[in-house]
């Protein structure tokens, strides 16, 4: 008994249509309500940059989420390494909102932070979780990544994770930044007072977001971008960017 071919029909959907379905679904900006669960954040190790963008953009996303007042605490876990490098949180240097509330958490080896940081993000009574890792450790591989993703996402905790010094190495971060200080504006009411701090970041890998770069400024608490210095963050190439294969996934990697 023959069987008749199934109808079909070839859709007609324009190049435009198609490249845009592709593509990530809208440029970053401040003050999104959808924050991923696991971000990356590369910096050197001779400035704080990574450390005040991940605080930064933490204070964000607590706000955009928030329903009222936040009382629960912030877990901040550093290695050796990080700390020797950059020094421990300065309790007087948070905002006022977070002095209080702050658990500092001095890990010995890369694989104790990252112990610290599984734990951490089971916990449902802290607000989130910031990590600072100096260079490639052996312990931070794809699969230790992608174990804070998993454990980020079930328990709906976010981590921001400071990679201090490292190269983009594989990993399953929803979201991977590279952070470097900026000049500051000048400040508003005393021209001999410190300004605002500033980063330059370039957002270079995002599943909900095209890539780009922002001069981004943390004025008064809140994050916002420095529109006087647009120029200066000019679209990345995108051609580099795709080049590389570090941070995307195993199968881009095997075809490099």
């Amino acid at each position: 008994m023959s069987r008749s071919p199934m109808p079909f029909t070839l859709s007609k959907a324009s190049p435009a249509r198609v490249l845009s379905a592709a593509l990530p679904e809208a440029r970053w900006r401040p003050g999104l309500a959808a924050h991923p669960f696991h971000s990356e954040i590369f910096a050197p190790a001779t400035e704080a940059s990574g450390a005040g963008l991940a605080l930064a953009l933490a204070r964000d996303a607590l706000a955009a989420a928030r329903q009222g007042e936040d009382a629960r605490h912030v877990l901040w876990v550093q290695d050796r390494k990080a700390m020797q490098l950059g020094g421990r949180p300065c309790v007087a240097g948070l905002p006022s909102d977070l002095r209080h509330r702050l658990i500092h958490v001095a890990a010995s080896t890369p694989e104790d932070a990252l112990f610290a940081l599984e734990e951490g993000l089971k916990c449902r009574d802290l607000a989130c979780v910031i990590g600072e890792i100096a260079g490639n450790p052996r312990a931070l591989t794809f699969t230790a990544s992608r174990r804070l993703s998993l454990t980020a996402e079930r328990h709906g905790l976010r981590l921001w994770l400071v990679r201090l010094d490292a190269e983009p190495d594989l990993s399953s971060a929803r979201m991977r930044w590279r952070a470097r200080a900026a000049p500051s504006p000048a400040p508003r009411w005393h021209p001999s007072s410190p300004g605002p701090a500033t980063w330059r970041a370039e957002l270079f890998r995002a599943r909900a977001h095209a890539p780009g770069a922002w001069m981004l400024s943390d004025d008064t608490g809140t994050l916002c971008i420095r529109r006087d210095h647009e120029a200066d963050c000019a679209a990345p190439d995108f051609v580099h960017l795709a080049r590389p294969t570090f941070g995307r996934s195993l199968a881009a990697r095997a075809r490099a």
